[in-house]
Protein backbone atom coordinates (compact mmCIF):
# COMPACT_ATOMS: atom_id res chain seq x y z
CA UNK A 1 0.00 0.00 0.00
CA UNK A 2 1.35 3.49 -0.83
CA UNK A 3 1.19 6.07 1.64
CA UNK A 4 2.01 9.84 2.21
CA UNK A 5 5.90 10.82 2.36
CA UNK A 6 8.03 9.79 5.16
CA UNK A 7 8.44 13.71 6.06
CA UNK A 8 4.70 14.56 6.59
CA UNK A 9 4.53 10.90 8.50
CA UNK A 10 7.06 12.05 10.79
CA UNK A 11 6.17 15.37 11.22
CA UNK A 12 2.63 14.62 12.03
CA UNK A 13 3.48 11.85 14.17
CA UNK A 14 6.07 14.78 16.06
CA UNK A 15 2.70 16.77 15.98
CA UNK A 16 0.40 14.02 17.23
CA UNK A 17 -2.64 15.48 19.37
CA UNK A 18 -2.37 19.54 18.01
CA UNK A 19 -6.17 19.16 17.22
CA UNK A 20 -6.81 18.63 21.13
CA UNK A 21 -3.70 20.55 22.45
CA UNK A 22 -5.12 21.25 25.54
CA UNK A 23 -4.68 17.98 26.66
CA UNK A 24 -0.62 17.29 25.25
CA UNK A 25 1.65 18.52 28.23
CA UNK A 26 4.57 20.30 27.50
CA UNK A 27 6.84 17.79 29.26
CA UNK A 28 5.55 14.47 29.09
CA UNK A 29 6.01 12.60 32.18
CA UNK A 30 8.75 9.80 31.71
CA UNK A 31 8.21 5.82 30.62
CA UNK A 32 6.95 4.01 33.38
CA UNK A 33 4.86 6.44 35.60
CA UNK A 34 1.81 5.45 37.15
CA UNK A 35 0.20 8.82 35.40
CA UNK A 36 0.75 6.56 31.85
CA UNK A 37 -0.84 3.58 30.98
CA UNK A 38 0.66 1.38 28.45
CA UNK A 39 -0.41 1.19 25.46
CA UNK A 40 1.12 -1.82 23.06
CA UNK A 41 1.81 -0.99 18.97
CA UNK A 42 1.85 -3.61 16.86
CA UNK A 43 3.52 -3.07 13.50
CA UNK A 44 3.89 -5.49 10.72
CA UNK A 45 6.47 -4.39 8.23
CA UNK A 46 9.19 -5.50 5.35
CA UNK A 47 12.31 -4.39 4.12
CA UNK A 48 11.01 -5.42 0.89
CA UNK A 49 8.01 -3.11 0.96
CA UNK A 50 8.18 0.44 -0.69
CA UNK A 51 4.82 1.18 1.80
CA UNK A 52 6.69 0.31 5.02
CA UNK A 53 9.72 2.79 5.94
CA UNK A 54 7.04 5.53 6.32
CA UNK A 55 5.35 3.31 8.73
CA UNK A 56 8.48 2.27 10.49
CA UNK A 57 9.66 6.06 11.15
CA UNK A 58 5.78 6.65 12.88
CA UNK A 59 6.65 3.43 15.03
CA UNK A 60 9.77 5.13 15.95
CA UNK A 61 8.62 8.79 16.46
CA UNK A 62 5.31 7.20 18.67
CA UNK A 63 8.11 5.05 20.77
CA UNK A 64 10.95 7.93 21.00
CA UNK A 65 8.67 11.15 21.49
CA UNK A 66 5.97 9.41 23.65
CA UNK A 67 3.56 12.38 22.38
CA UNK A 68 0.28 11.29 23.49
CA UNK A 69 -0.72 12.30 27.13
CA UNK A 70 -0.70 9.56 29.44
CA UNK A 71 -0.13 6.82 27.35
CA UNK A 72 3.01 5.08 27.56
CA UNK A 73 3.36 3.07 23.65
CA UNK A 74 5.20 0.27 24.05
CA UNK A 75 6.17 -0.36 19.98
CA UNK A 76 6.80 -4.29 18.71
CA UNK A 77 7.71 -4.33 15.52
CA UNK A 78 7.53 -7.61 13.71
CA UNK A 79 8.88 -8.02 10.55
CA UNK A 80 6.95 -10.75 8.04
CA UNK A 81 8.86 -12.90 5.95
CA UNK A 82 6.41 -12.99 2.88
CA UNK A 83 8.48 -10.20 0.74
CA UNK A 84 11.64 -11.92 0.87
CA UNK A 85 11.34 -13.92 -2.47
CA UNK A 86 10.89 -10.26 -4.30
CA UNK A 87 14.63 -9.48 -4.55
CA UNK A 88 15.68 -8.99 -0.94
CA UNK A 89 15.76 -11.30 2.38
CA UNK A 90 15.16 -8.98 5.23
CA UNK A 91 17.14 -10.05 7.99
CA UNK A 92 14.72 -9.44 10.99
CA UNK A 93 11.71 -11.64 9.16
CA UNK A 94 10.36 -14.58 10.28
CA UNK A 95 7.72 -16.56 9.62
CA UNK A 96 6.65 -16.46 13.54
CA UNK A 97 5.66 -13.06 12.98
CA UNK A 98 3.77 -13.74 9.34
CA UNK A 99 1.90 -16.53 11.36
CA UNK A 100 0.67 -14.21 14.19
CA UNK A 101 -0.17 -12.01 11.63
CA UNK A 102 -2.44 -14.21 9.72
CA UNK A 103 -4.46 -15.02 13.01
CA UNK A 104 -5.13 -11.09 13.55
CA UNK A 105 -6.31 -11.32 9.68
CA UNK A 106 -8.75 -14.16 11.06
CA UNK A 107 -9.47 -12.34 14.20
CA UNK A 108 -10.28 -8.91 12.34
CA UNK A 109 -11.82 -10.95 9.04
CA UNK A 110 -9.79 -9.47 6.53
CA UNK A 111 -8.93 -10.42 2.95
CA UNK A 112 -5.63 -11.34 3.75
CA UNK A 113 -2.15 -9.89 5.65
CA UNK A 114 -0.75 -6.79 4.39
CA UNK A 115 2.25 -4.46 5.15
CA UNK A 116 2.20 -1.79 6.82
CA UNK A 117 -0.57 -3.09 9.49
CA UNK A 118 -0.62 -1.06 12.27
CA UNK A 119 -2.54 -2.87 15.62
CA UNK A 120 -3.34 -1.11 18.63
CA UNK A 121 -3.57 -3.18 21.86
CA UNK A 122 -4.54 -6.13 19.84
CA UNK A 123 -8.37 -4.23 19.13
CA UNK A 124 -7.80 -1.82 16.03
CA UNK A 125 -6.01 -2.20 12.82
CA UNK A 126 -5.48 0.01 10.61
CA UNK A 127 -2.49 1.03 7.46
CA UNK A 128 0.43 1.34 9.30
CA UNK A 129 1.90 4.77 7.83
CA UNK A 130 -1.85 6.67 9.03
CA UNK A 131 -0.60 9.09 11.97
CA UNK A 132 -3.47 10.23 12.61
CA UNK A 133 -5.49 6.34 12.98
CA UNK A 134 -2.64 5.83 15.54
CA UNK A 135 -3.28 8.88 17.45
CA UNK A 136 -7.40 7.97 17.37
CA UNK A 137 -6.61 4.42 18.61
CA UNK A 138 -3.58 4.99 21.77
CA UNK A 139 -6.55 7.64 22.94
CA UNK A 140 -9.41 4.96 22.85
CA UNK A 141 -7.03 2.45 24.41
CA UNK A 142 -6.15 4.65 27.48
CA UNK A 143 -9.87 4.25 28.25
CA UNK A 144 -9.88 0.56 28.74
CA UNK A 145 -9.40 -1.23 32.11
CA UNK A 146 -6.01 -2.96 32.51
CA UNK A 147 -4.42 -5.33 34.27
CA UNK A 148 -1.22 -4.86 36.68
CA UNK A 149 1.80 -6.30 35.21
CA UNK A 150 5.27 -6.49 36.32
CA UNK A 151 8.80 -7.30 34.91
CA UNK A 152 11.83 -7.59 37.48
CA UNK A 153 14.74 -8.81 35.89
CA UNK A 154 16.88 -10.87 38.16
CA UNK A 155 20.84 -10.46 38.78
CA UNK A 156 22.67 -11.18 35.16
CA UNK A 157 24.18 -14.65 35.33
CA UNK A 158 27.02 -15.72 33.23
CA UNK A 159 26.48 -16.51 29.75
CA UNK A 160 23.43 -15.17 27.72
CA UNK A 161 20.83 -16.54 29.92
CA UNK A 162 18.77 -14.18 32.53
CA UNK A 163 15.60 -14.94 34.33
CA UNK A 164 13.08 -12.43 35.24
CA UNK A 165 10.11 -12.44 37.64
CA UNK A 166 7.02 -11.31 35.50
CA UNK A 167 3.59 -10.82 37.95
CA UNK A 168 -0.15 -9.92 36.78
CA UNK A 169 -2.81 -9.08 38.79
CA UNK A 170 -5.99 -7.14 39.00
CA UNK A 171 -7.22 -8.84 35.84
CA UNK A 172 -10.47 -7.21 33.92
CA UNK A 173 -13.61 -8.89 35.08
CA UNK A 174 -15.50 -10.20 32.58
CA UNK A 175 -13.00 -11.10 30.00
CA UNK A 176 -11.52 -15.12 28.96
CA UNK A 177 -8.55 -16.88 29.88
CA UNK A 178 -5.61 -14.85 28.53
CA UNK A 179 -2.17 -15.60 27.52
CA UNK A 180 0.83 -14.11 29.20
CA UNK A 181 3.67 -13.37 26.09
CA UNK A 182 7.49 -11.72 26.79
CA UNK A 183 8.69 -10.31 23.84
CA UNK A 184 12.80 -9.07 23.50
CA UNK A 185 12.41 -6.04 21.46
CA UNK A 186 15.79 -4.54 20.04
CA UNK A 187 16.28 -0.75 19.28
CA UNK A 188 18.84 0.95 17.23
CA UNK A 189 18.73 -1.44 13.84
CA UNK A 190 19.57 -0.52 10.46
CA UNK A 191 19.84 -1.57 7.26
CA UNK A 192 21.44 -0.77 3.33
CA UNK A 193 19.05 -2.47 1.25
CA UNK A 194 20.94 -3.77 -1.96
CA UNK A 195 17.86 -5.16 -3.48
CA UNK A 196 14.01 -5.22 -3.97
CA UNK A 197 11.62 -2.45 -4.10
CA UNK A 198 13.90 -0.40 -1.26
CA UNK A 199 17.23 -1.07 -3.23
CA UNK A 200 19.60 1.79 -2.20
CA UNK A 201 17.73 3.06 1.09
CA UNK A 202 18.54 3.08 4.34
CA UNK A 203 16.34 1.89 6.85
CA UNK A 204 16.02 2.66 10.51
CA UNK A 205 13.89 0.28 12.81
CA UNK A 206 12.21 1.07 16.31
CA UNK A 207 11.93 -1.82 18.90
CA UNK A 208 12.26 -4.80 16.38
CA UNK A 209 10.93 -7.79 17.62
CA UNK A 210 13.54 -10.38 18.14
CA UNK A 211 12.23 -13.33 20.17
CA UNK A 212 8.26 -14.17 21.75
CA UNK A 213 7.22 -16.96 23.52
CA UNK A 214 4.16 -17.43 25.78
CA UNK A 215 4.87 -18.06 29.25
CA UNK A 216 1.64 -18.92 30.34
CA UNK A 217 -2.23 -18.33 30.57
CA UNK A 218 -4.54 -17.04 33.62
CA UNK A 219 -7.85 -17.38 34.95
CA UNK A 220 -11.06 -16.60 33.57
CA UNK A 221 -13.11 -13.27 34.39
CA UNK A 222 -9.82 -12.21 36.50
CA UNK A 223 -10.17 -15.46 38.92
CA UNK A 224 -6.59 -16.32 38.81
CA UNK A 225 -3.38 -13.77 38.73
CA UNK A 226 -0.02 -15.12 37.06
CA UNK A 227 3.24 -15.39 38.68
CA UNK A 228 6.65 -16.76 36.74
CA UNK A 229 9.95 -16.50 36.15
CA UNK A 230 10.58 -17.13 32.50
CA UNK A 231 14.22 -17.61 31.47
CA UNK A 232 15.37 -15.31 28.12
CA UNK A 233 18.10 -16.77 26.19
CA UNK A 234 20.16 -13.48 24.56
CA UNK A 235 21.64 -14.42 21.25
CA UNK A 236 25.43 -13.22 20.80
CA UNK A 237 24.59 -10.38 17.81
CA UNK A 238 21.78 -8.61 19.53
CA UNK A 239 23.39 -5.64 21.73
CA UNK A 240 22.33 -6.19 25.27
CA UNK A 241 22.43 -1.87 25.65
CA UNK A 242 19.54 -1.51 23.07
CA UNK A 243 17.15 -4.73 24.28
CA UNK A 244 13.70 -4.30 26.45
CA UNK A 245 12.07 -7.37 27.76
CA UNK A 246 8.20 -6.47 27.19
CA UNK A 247 5.41 -8.42 28.61
CA UNK A 248 1.84 -8.57 27.60
CA UNK A 249 -1.78 -10.32 28.52
CA UNK A 250 -3.86 -10.94 26.12
CA UNK A 251 -7.24 -12.88 26.07
CA UNK A 252 -7.66 -15.79 24.02
CA UNK A 253 -10.87 -15.00 22.58
CA UNK A 254 -10.86 -11.37 21.52
CA UNK A 255 -7.02 -10.93 21.35
CA UNK A 256 -7.43 -7.91 23.13
CA UNK A 257 -4.35 -6.80 25.55
CA UNK A 258 -5.74 -6.43 28.91
CA UNK A 259 -2.24 -5.16 29.84
CA UNK A 260 1.77 -4.88 29.89
CA UNK A 261 4.91 -3.44 30.59
CA UNK A 262 8.74 -3.29 29.97
CA UNK A 263 11.97 -2.64 31.05
CA UNK A 264 15.13 -2.46 29.58
CA UNK A 265 18.25 -4.91 29.88
CA UNK A 266 21.21 -3.75 31.57
CA UNK A 267 24.26 -4.09 29.23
Amino acid sequence: MKGPSWMSVLLLAFSLGSANSQSVPSAQTPAGSPDRKPVIVELFTSEGCSSCPPADNLLRALETKQPIAGAEIIALEEHVDYWNQDGWEDPYSSAEWTDRQKDYVEKFKGSGPYTPQMIVDGEKEFTGNNARAAQENIRAALQQQLAKVSIVPDVPGKGDEQHFQVRVGDLPSGGDKADVWLAVTEDGLQANVEAGENKGKTLQHAAVVRSLQKIGSTGSKGAADFSGDPQVKFKPNWKRENLRVVVFVQDKKSWRILGAASAKIAG
